[in-house]
């Protein structure tokens, strides 16, 4: 296993998912229910689940488009998102 590719991969997602709504719904969730372990492995669940698919997506996105390619459009749906939710505010 590439440590590096780990660490900056856990670093990404853990980074990314603090404070967001996925985390806030947990949040509430666990509020509402008071089931601190259901709600835990519920979340859980989910985000591996979700992140499984974005891994086989992604692989086979960079088997048949451009890395290049697939940056740009990142980036771009990234902004256009930002400009988005500040439009919106």
């Amino acid at each position: 296993m590439n440590r590096t590719l780990f660490w900056t991969t856990f670093a990404t997602v853990f980074l990314a998912e603090v404070g967001d709504k996925t985390q806030l719904a947990a949040m509430t969730a666990t509020a509402r229910s008071g089931a601190l372990w259901t709600v835990f492995f519920a979340a859980s669940a989910a985000l591996v689940c979700a992140t499984a698919i974005g891994v086989v997506l992604g692989d086979a996105l960079f088997r048949a488009v451009p890395e290049a390619a697939i940056k740009w459009l990142a980036g771009t749906a990234f902004i256009a998102v930002g400009v988005w939710v500040l439009a919106k505010g």
